[in-house]
């Protein structure tokens, strides 16, 4: 582990407060997305909001001095939004040279193209990144860089609580479901097998959509609209725990020196949670001592850099067989 130089703090928290000023404008530009027109019926012009990308919409009037003054409004409001969107943009591109400069960059281009597509739509609430990647939340949370053989993944693991209403978060995909998102990111994303939770590109990194497990009065699929039918989330075992942990937010540097948004377990569970995973029989051999040199990785992280989370604080959520893994942590 190395930890980040004053330097790099500095522009990692420029990263953070521009990528935050990102993200206002973005959502503000979106509100205007699907415009505004006039639209014939009967020889009469109405002014049409449109709200969603297929055309539908409600009418807002017959024209008048009114609705002419609204569209204008609209129109205004929109170019303003767009132009704050635009300055925003130059500056972190700016940004994104220092960062690159200085060895900041760090989350695979298409694992930070997914979750700022995620971002965009609404939805960064509703998935944790789980497994390797989540060690660049870490990073960037404790201000150091974990040694590259940790790191290295041909996969993300996103994390759904099922527990929120699906209806809500397919409708935030406006009906492409959470295949269509990946396709923004990658087009060339694709169910791995039918009725699979996972999807991989043309370079064969790969996508699971996962959740805890509900027990066998839930038997329902969980899927995100008609695009999906192919892309359902599967259950996992022991994952229970990591849902119910706190869960911490931070911007992390791409490979490109883009911020990326990304939530991530509390960093004391991962660790458990991770030492666990390499103790069970069950588990393959290959991934076992990985599993637990990620561990130890976190846990010297959070307790030389990270000191508001204590291992000595109980984590509830998570079993005894797990929270029983501390003193595993911090051996050799």
């Amino acid at each position: 582990m190395k930890l980040l130089s004053n330097q790099q703090r500095l522009h990692l928290v420029n990263s953070e407060q521009l990528f935050e000023n990102y993200r206002v404008a973005q959502r503000h530009a979106k509100t205007y997305r699907y415009g505004m027109r006039w639209k014939t019926v009967r020889d009469t012009e109405y002014l049409f909001k449109d709200q969603d990308r297929r055309g539908n919409g409600k009418s807002l009037g017959r024209r008048s001095p009114e609705t002419e003054a609204l569209l204008l409004t609209f129109t205004n409001g929109r170019a303003a939004a767009q132009e704050r969107l635009r300055l925003i943009t130059e500056q972190i591109v700016e940004q994104a040279r220092f960062n690159k400069a200085l060895r900041l960059g760090r989350v695979p281009r298409v694992v930070a193209r997914v979750l700022r597509e995620l971002d965009e739509a609404g939805l960064h609430e509703n998935f944790t990144v789980i497994g390797t990647q989540a060690l660049y939340g870490y990073e960037s949370a404790g201000g150091a860089h974990f040694l590259l053989e940790l790191l290295a993944s041909g996969d993300v693991d996103l994390l759904y609580d099922a527990r929120h209403k699906i209806t809500l978060v397919s409708d935030k995909l406006d009906g492409d479901g959470l295949l269509g998102l990946l396709k923004k990111a990658d087009k060339t994303f694709e169910c791995v097998r039918e009725n699979g939770y996972r999807a991989a590109n043309a370079g064969q990194f790969m996508v699971d959509l996962v959740i805890a497990s509900r027990g066998m009065q839930r038997a329902d699929a969980v899927a995100f609209g008609a695009s999906d039918l192919m892309l359902v989330a599967a259950e996992v075992p022991g994952l229970q725990w990591l849902l119910n942990t706190p869960k911490i937010d931070t911007i992390a540097i791409d490979e490109d020196g883009w911020p990326v948004p990304i939530k991530v377990p509390d960093p004391r569970a991962f660790a458990l949670h991770k030492a666990w995973l390499s103790g069970l029989n069950t588990r393959d051999p290959i991934k076992k001592p990985r599993d637990l040199a990620q561990a130890r990785a976190v846990a010297i992280l959070v307790r030389d850099q990270m000191p508001q989370f204590s291992f000595e604080e109980t984590l509830t959520s998570l079993h005894g067989d797990v929270r029983a893994m501390l003193p595993v942590l911090f051996v050799g």
